[in-house]
């Protein structure tokens, strides 16, 4: 079993920068993806493979920046020009195919008003 912890978010101002992190520690694979989504529809935010495959969605390329650190098994996802609209619970979602498992954080809010 992967256990996550997440980190960041909170109130932000529009215009504003946030970072998210999420840590994962357990039974952890060689080969995972760790990944944000967000709201109740669960919009894929972005994700990231161990060997470097990133994927964002839509509404956030060019604006937000997902990373990883191998050795601490930890994403991290810098948001910059953060808009109303970015205001969700993000959660942090970590998925192997070999073993299959997956593990779900508690989420993070992010709030982004004046």
């Amino acid at each position: 079993q992967v256990q996550l912890v997440e980190s960041g978010g909170g109130l932000v101002q529009p215009g504003g920068s946030a970072r998210l992190s999420c840590a994962a520690s357990g039974s952890i694979s060689r080969f995972y993806s760790l990944a944000w989504y967000r709201g109740k529809g669960g919009d894929l935010v972005a994700s990231i493979i161990t060997d470097g495959t990133i994927n964002y969605g839509d509404a956030v390329k060019g604006r937000f920046t997902i990373s990883m650190d191998n050795a601490e098994n930890t994403m991290h996802l810098q948001m910059n020009f953060l808009r109303p609209e970015d205001s969700a619970l993000y959660y942090c979602r970590y998925f192997s195919a070999s073993p299959y498992a997956v593990s779900w954080g508690q989420g993070t809010q992010v709030t982004v008003s004046s």
